[in-house]
């Protein structure tokens, strides 16, 4: 699992860099830049004209890379910033919801835990300090050190042997306690498993909201193309300051 999601972070990782890379030029630098981008407020004073273009006011073109690169960084800001936050709302909507899920998965995890854990100290006689995860899975499989022991010498595994002296001695009153906690490790364990399906999930919705703020930010353009009148008429001196041989004027149809 771990692995797919180094793999899907990879994944945003490499488009992202190349919109970053395309956009270069046209990026905001500041917190102010990037506030008046999101919300169309007029840009400070001292750009260049390449950076007054990153983003014009509410009703002009919006750049498809910062769409994408906004919703990758947050679901919904790039929709947002290309004017379509009727859709990007969901995916705000969905962010804050996933990682609410997370929370609880990990408060739930942590408490099934320390719950199953107290209750081998009261039925096992287990000391709690300086264990690790695979001790407290071992307790759960044997109903007393001895019993782990004499397993791990019959497969000749010796350098997983316990030291009672060293305190990771342990003997459940019942083979009915020993299942019960075990039970309730492996309940916290899927508990905890389930925080990286979550994660998953998340990244998923990054992405998604990428692809949408930027197919929002393409219908957007499109609309205001069409919305340009089709007929240009344009007007050119020729010959230079002193020596004007007449005038040139162009008529543009696009059809």
């Amino acid at each position: 699992m771990i692995v797919l999601l180094r793999r899907l972070f990879v994944l945003i990782l490499i488009p992202a860099c190349s919109l970053l890379a395309q956009h270069a030029a046209r990026l905001p630098m500041t917190r102010a830049e990037v506030r008046a981008d999101l919300i169309s407020l007029p840009r400070p004073s001292g750009q260049s004209v390449l950076q007054q273009e990153a983003l014009q006011p509410s009703g002009g073109r919006k750049s498809v890379g910062l769409a994408a690169l906004y919703s990758l960084m947050l679901p919904g800001m790039g929709e947002l910033y290309a004017g379509s936050f009727s859709s990007g709302r969901y995916f705000l909507g969905a962010e804050g919801a996933l990682w609410l899920t997370y929370v609880i998965f990990q408060v739930r995890a942590d408490a099934l835990r320390d719950d199953a854990r107290s209750f081998a100290v009261a039925r096992a006689e287990v000391s709690l300090q300086g264990k690790n995860d695979q001790y407290f899975v071992d307790i759960g499989n044997f109903l007393s050190i001895d019993d782990y022991n004499q397993k791990k010498l019959r497969d000749r595994d010796v350098a997983k042997v316990y030291d009672p002296a060293l305190g990771y001695g342990w003997r459940w009153d019942s083979d009915a306690s020993r299942a019960a906690f075990r039970d309730q490790r492996v309940a916290s364990d899927n508990m905890y498993n389930n925080r990286k399906f979550v994660v998953a999930v998340v990244l998923i919705n990054h992405v998604a909201s990428a692809i949408n703020a930027a197919r929002s930010a393409v219908a957007r353009n499109r609309e205001l193309d069409g919305a340009r009148s089709d007929l240009q008429i344009g007007a050119e001196v020729l010959g230079g300051p002193f020596q004007v041989h007449g005038l040139m004027v162009t008529v543009r149809k696009n059809f």
